[in-house]
């Protein structure tokens, strides 16, 4: 039997994500009710600017005081997705104390502090969900912390950036540089007026700070997530990719390490083969290749942003919040039972591609190859061209350390015969 008291929703924040969980919560009331077993009704909608029409939502609900809303005492669920640290982070504190469960879309609060936030909810038995973080409307954060419980995650890697996808996809596909495919990213609406987050990697730093923690049952906050931008990454490097038959994708990787001890998560460009799953990736979506002891390898794809893919994402964790209200029962909470030590990224295992500006004349080679062995890099393959005097060497490398080949580029530098070093790019997916 479904019960007629509705469950009631306050909404913190009413953007493109805001409006289109409204829109959904109104044109689709009655599904919703029916899934849930109560009716929902949208109690009140915090924003910052009152005068602004907002199509479907009743004046009256609209307040600018969004503390008041939150402790009101009556709320069952506050949606957050205003974004940002504070006020969100306040805002969600207080809700929990005022006997709300949360819904959140803010990834960066989440990298941040979502160990605190967990503890409050659990401290007042309430819920903290937050699909809408990671990758839109993907199914993503539920499988991992649910469908996964079972079984042993050894890595994550994913494109979890539309923006910046849609950038590297379009030099990939055009030959473009770096600024002409991200002003076209500007103009068709994927990249904002100032694209920092996105292209220099925060936004996708948060995102790894949570799965990994998620997918490792261990702490990782922001600041242990190494983060390289993607705005070097130059119309060369993608020739060199189709060279080895690869694509260059900005990622984000978190991977257990070989003896079970320690985890690391970065934020990366990286050149991933033809072949992987990954590369076939384009314009603005996201992907996410999960690999599993039992599961084996599992991929999950589709749009990563935007006001209704966020909004269903959204919705999904509305309802299973309020699910679990009426049942008097909360769900999953934080789980960092295994406390792994979450490594630095000079302890990263990986293959490298290095671009040097050389000398054309003989013995260069021999001395490059030498730092390479004294360093303890293992040289896969080499290509050398040259002319006038000048010459490009490659150097793709077998598995190697970070540190080891931070060295190796430091003693590199100091060669009289090598002029620079065009490029470094890590080498992943195989």
């Amino acid at each position: 039997m479904m019960r007629t008291r509705p469950l009631k929703v306050a909404l913190l924040g009413c953007g493109v994500v805001g409006s289109e969980v409204a829109r959904i919560m109104t044109t689709h009331a009655d599904d919703l009710a029916a899934r849930i077993g109560a009716p929902v009704e949208l109690a009140g909608v915090a924003v910052r600017r009152p005068g602004k029409v907002r199509a479907g939502i009743d004046p009256a609900l609209v307040t600018t005081d969004a503390t008041a809303l939150v402790k009101r005492g009556d709320i069952d669920v506050v949606v957050e997705v205003i974004g940002g640290i504070e006020p969100a982070r306040a805002l969600i504190t207080t809700a929990f104390e005022h006997g709300a469960s949360v819904v959140s879309a803010n990834k960066a609060l989440l990298a941040q502090d979502g160990a605190a936030l967990h503890a409050t909810a659990q401290q007042h038995g309430k819920d903290l969900y937050y699909e809408a973080a990671v990758a839109g409307a993907i199914p993503l954060i539920r499988p991992l912390r649910e469908s996964l419980a079972g079984d042993k995650v050894n890595r994550v890697l994913g494109i979890v950036n539309g923006t910046t996808n849609f950038i590297l996809d379009k030099m990939d596909s055009t030959g473009a540089g770096y600024q002409e495919a991200l002003d076209e990213a500007t103009a068709l609406g994927y990249a904002e007026a100032d694209p920092t987050a996105d292209v220099e990697g925060f936004d996708a730093a948060a995102k790894a700070a949570i799965l990994a923690g998620i997918a490792f049952h261990t702490r990782v906050r922001l600041d242990d997530v190494y983060r390289e931008g993607m705005t070097e990454v130059t119309a060369a490097d993608f020739r060199s990719a189709r060279e080895m038959g690869c694509t260059i994708k900005l990622l984000a990787i978190c991977e257990r390490s070989g003896d079970g001890a320690s985890v690391t998560a970065r934020v990366h460009p990286a050149m991933i083969p033809l072949t992987h799953p990954l590369a076939s990736v384009r314009g603005a979506y996201n992907a996410v290749f999960v690999e599993s002891d039992a599961a084996g390898q599992l991929m999950f794809y589709g749009p990563g942003a935007g006001g209704s893919p966020t909004a269903s994402a959204v919705l999904g964790d509305l309802v299973a919040v309020c699910r679990n209200r009426l049942n008097g029962a909360t769900g999953p909470g934080e789980s960092a039972y295994a406390d792994l030590t979450v490594s630095p990224m000079g302890d990263v295992v990986t293959r490298y591609h290095i671009s040097l500006d050389v000398a054309d004349k003989p013995g260069v080679l021999a001395q490059v190859a030498t730092v390479f062995a004294e360093h303890g890099v293992s040289i896969d393959t080499v290509r050398q061209q040259g002319k006038d005097g000048e010459a490009s060497l490659v150097v793709v490398t077998h598995r190697a350390s970070d540190a080891a080949l931070t060295g190796t580029v430091e003693a590199l530098r100091k060669l009289d015969t090598v002029r620079g070093v065009a490029s470094i790019m890590r080498v992943e997916g195989e």
